[in-house]
């Protein structure tokens, strides 16, 4: 009996047969071409060697014949030179087009992009491949490779000019940053004494830098006998140094340029320094036209401005033929020198506050209350820009860095306690929204005062008694804290705290170099009537930043107009103002009226800065810092806000100055004959 046969298990069995005939296939196709490279791959690996800075890769993957002509010394040689001089990078290929010239030779031409220390160029080319009895293809190798018409006896050069880092002047035209004579100090070797370890430890100590350094710089394999090695850069002007120096053997002083800042401590914290470019900050600036031979803006103006301060080094990369012939021009950046910024400030201001208070932790900010135009901005204890520059040691950079006093914090960005420099805020705003009148009489409170008994213990206490008559002006010329707690009540909380916002807090104040923010509360709401009642006087959670205080004072010289102060001097510059009717016009000359009389009036806190011939407006304050109310060990800030009373625009003076650690020194009056010497 015959079988029957299942036509489906048949099918079945011929597609499994099939299948694994096409997969034995296919593999073998694989392994036959895996290892197989096409021209364009071989082009784009020997394109990628030239950023890896693999030119022995690159060597391999030439033909033999190739080979023969150029050794891999001469080869590598030539194409590093080149590359790397032109400093070649982010090259790129496209538009691949492979032509067949017989049945190993192929024909390539692509377009090339690359930048260069002269821009971006671009180029098309062309190179030819053999095909090897590998299946594999090697590039036909000649200079051409490298840039089209390039011929082997060619050579490709570049031409760098420096561009000069733009200056920072005042508003006189007088240096800040800029250009200038500075010492290098070295060794000549071959004029050292026999004693050179003791010689080498003298200028160590002498230079403030280590043994250690000086070694490996005499050890450079550059170094002859008559070479000299730079070891540090001084500044010009120390005497006494330059003589000490010189009594060791061997040493040399020569004069270089670098970037010099003339007023050194008195204005660094506004105008910062430079340094040498780090790693990090040459990969964020990529395509920015720095190296790693540039300096960049690390701190201060010198940071804001390094856009406009840094100009373009001009750069020519050229082919010229063996004779030194130039024969074309591949690539050219025009020079353009970095921009001079003159600002509003006056040097022999600027130092003259700093001199009054460089012993001092304290933030000064001088402007024309008229124009804006900052004339003065000291952060004292301060640092010096120069030694930045110049190279400074560890242990110098240790020593500032743990200095308690700390040299590099700017004061005048950050915000403090105003105190009762403060009192005449409130008094123009409580007037600008009829809350008070000046001359009502809140009678007499004694030394302390408080609403009701709801207070508990707390009470407000103000420094002395001075008659019945408790009006605006008494109480600004006596500084009575009750007559001021007594005022912010009458405000109330909420009028108070939409008017602080209308004049500036909790808001970006603009300004070239960034301040912080002045508050008066958190999430701007008075929590507790107590605390209402504190802010009058400016304690409280009230923080005030030095800058936007100077803008808030202006008012009452501008019918109550804030000034929007600026650092960036422009001729015929128009006034422009912060915040316009910040007060009314009457409150803000009743409040002006009144803070003369703080400065004339015998009695008036600030009597002691009043100046012959000169009319002075001004108020003090002492901020208390401390823990709690029962606090005895806390400190006090110190402020003296003044301003000089004239019709004459181009003599207008407003200055802003706090100081800390007061307590010991006399509160707020330390400060009068210091801000007395300015007007002076």
């Amino acid at each position: 009996m015959k079988r029957k046969i299942n036509k489906g298990k048949i099918v079945v069995v011929l597609i499994l047969i099939i299948a694994i005939i096409v997969g034995i296939t296919t593999f073998i196709i694989y392994k036959a071409n895996k290892d197989k490279q096409t021209p364009e791959d071989v082009l784009k690996q020997y394109m990628s060697y030239i950023e890896q800075e693999n030119y022995e890769g690159m060597y391999e993957l030439l033909t033999e014949d190739s080979k023969n002509s150029i050794s891999k010394e001469d080869y590598i040689t030539r194409n590093k030179n080149i590359y790397e001089g032109i400093e070649a990078a982010n090259i790129k290929i496209e538009n691949v087009v492979i032509e067949e010239e017989d049945k190993t030779g192929r024909k390539i031409t692509y377009d090339t992009t690359m930048d260069t220390a002269a821009g971006q160029i671009n180029f098309s080319n062309t190179v030819h491949m053999l095909k090897t009895e590998n299946k594999t293809y090697n590039i036909k190798w000649s200079s051409k490779v490298i840039y089209p018409g390039l011929a082997d006896t060619d050579k490709i050069k570049v031409t760098t000019l420096s561009a000069e880092r733009g200056q920072i002047l005042d508003r006189n035209g007088k240096v800040l940053a800029g250009k200038g004579s500075v010492y290098s100090v070295g060794f000549v070797p071959g004029k050292m004494s026999e004693n050179k370890e003791k010689d080498i430890e003298t200028i160590a100590q002498l230079l403030d830098i280590s043994v250690e350094s000086i070694n490996k710089a005499l050890s450079a394999s550059y170094v002859k006998e008559d070479t000299f090695v730079p070891l540090k850069k001084i500044a010009k002007g120390n005497e006494e140094l330059e003589n000490k120096l010189l009594e060791v053997k061997g040493i040399k002083i020569s004069t270089v340029q670098d970037r010099v800042y003339p007023l050194g401590n008195a204005i660094s914290h506004l105008i910062g320094y430079v340094q040498s470019i780090s790693a990090e900050e040459l990969k964020e600036n990529e395509g920015k036209g720095y190296t790693s031979k540039s300096v960049i803006g690390k701190s201060g103006l010198e940071k804001i401005y390094e856009d406009r301060l840094k100009g373009t080094n001009g750069c020519e990369i050229y082919v010229v033929d063996e004779n030194g012939n130039k024969k074309s021009t591949i690539a050219k950046e025009e020079l353009k020198n970095g921009e001079d910024i003159k600002l509003t400030i006056d040097s022999s201001l600027q130092q003259k506050v700093y001199n009054q208070f460089k012993e001092d932790n304290s933030a000064n900010v001088a402007i024309n209350p008229k124009t804006g135009e900052v004339l003065a901005l000291v952060s004292t204890p301060s640092y010096d820009s120069n030694d930045f520059v110049l190279g400074m040691s560890t242990d110098k950079w240790n020593k500032i860095q743990e200095d308690a006093n700390k040299p590099l914090y700017n004061r005048y960005q950050s915000t403090w306690v105003p105190g009762s420099s403060l009192k005449p805020i409130i008094a123009a705003i409580g007037l600008t929204t009829g809350k008070i009148d000046a001359n009502e009489n809140y009678g007499k409170s004694g030394l302390s005062w408080q609403k009701d008994s709801s207070w508990g213990s707390y009470n407000i206490t103000t420094l002395k008694e001075y008659g019945d008559v408790a009006n605006l002006r008494n109480a600004l010329v006596n500084s009575d804290n009750i007559y001021f707690a007594k005022a912010a009540l009458k405000i109330g909380a909420d009028t108070l705290a939409e008017n602080l916002l209308k004049i500036g807090f909790d808001k970006d104040i603009p300004f070239e170099q960034g301040i912080y923010k002045s508050q008066f509360a958190t999430d701007n709401k008075f929590e507790t009537e107590i605390q209402l009642a504190d802010t009058g006087y400016g304690q409280g959670k009230v923080l005030v930043n030095p800058i936007h205080m100077a803008s808030i004072y202006s008012a009452f010289v501008n019918d109550g107009n804030m000034i929007k102060p600026y650092l960036e001097y422009k001729d015929n510059k128009k006034a422009e103002y912060l915040v316009e009717n910040a007060f009314s016009k009457e409150a803000a000359n009743i409040v002006k009226e009144d803070l003369i009389q703080v400065v004339e009036d015998s009695n008036g806190t600030a009597h002691s800065a009043k100046i012959s011939g000169m009319t002075i407006a001004g108020k003090t304050g002492t901020a208390e810092i401390k823990a709690s109310k029962e606090d005895t060990t806390g400190t006090e800030i110190g402020w003296f806000n003044a301003f000089r009373v004239t019709d004459n625009a181009n003599n207008q003076l407003l200055v802003i100055s706090m100081v800390e650690n007061v307590k010991e020194k006399g509160g707020s009056h330390y400060l009068l004959p210091k801000v007395k010497a300015i007007f002076n």
